[in-house]
């Protein structure tokens, strides 16, 4: 772990408990325009910025852009914002992954820096560190949205912001860790220096191995010796 000054986790799937309700949340959402969409199709987009996500979601499902499709994404996306956030300030199940915390507190002992990002909007990621009590130097060092920067994943933005706010100026000292395909190609984009997916969320294990991480973990009781 010499080297290692930062970890990156996602959120819902690699350190916070996801029972599959985001997708159905997706699904509810697109349902209010009379729009059926696959559990598979949606985990597809998962990790991505939740516009983004509801875009590729209606040209799958509805091709052809048009300006009736903008407007469409907008109603589709805010329907699953205000409910997701609403099944977050509300689930009496919400809780971290195994091992979660206990990395977190310990990597923040040794000096490193413990960093959270998401395919989110900052409202719904707010509303979860607040239920769970994970504040800034509290149980995390930092956390970043995609609408905060310029483009979600897989694209290096959240990354690279949270390693100028934190005083990172080598990317090899980076360690991205999450549990879909962009977060692994977002990792290989800041050019961290490994790249661990995770198999507790939206992908297998099989899934995972085809877009070549570092390193395939069950558990986050597994991280640390990897770092």
């Amino acid at each position: 772990m010499m080297h290692t000054k930062m970890v990156v986790f996602d959120i819902a799937g690699t350190t916070v408990k996801d029972k599959g309700n985001i997708a159905e949340t997706f699904q509810q959402a697109f349902l209010e325009y009379d729009i059926e969409v696959t559990v598979d199709d949606v985990n597809k987009v998962m990790g991505w910025r939740k516009i983004d996500a509801v875009k590729s979601l209606l040209e799958l499902y509805r091709p052809g852009a048009t300006t009736e499709h903008v407007g469409l994404v907008e109603k589709i996306h805010d329907s699953f914002t205000r409910n997701m956030v609403s099944f977050y300030e509300n689930d009496k199940e919400l809780a971290p992954l195994p091992f979660a915390e206990e990395v977190f507190t310990s990597l923040r002992k040794s000096g490193v820096k413990v960093c959270l990002n998401t395919g989110f909007t900052d409202i719904i990621t707010q509303t979860i560190l607040v239920r769970l009590g994970w504040g800034k130097g509290k149980m995390i060092d930092d956390f970043i949205s995609s609408d905060q920067v310029a483009e979600g994943r897989p694209h290096a933005y959240m990354i690279k912001e949270l390693m100028k706010r934190n005083g990172i100026t080598e990317s090899s000292a980076v360690v991205k860790v999450g549990d879909t395909e962009v977060d692994v190609m977002e990792g290989r984009a800041a050019l961290c220096g490994k790249v661990i997916a995770v198999t507790t969320g939206a992908y297998t294990r099989a899934q995972l191995e085809t877009y070549r991480p570092d390193f395939i973990i069950d558990s986050l009781s597994e991280l640390i010796p990897l770092l």
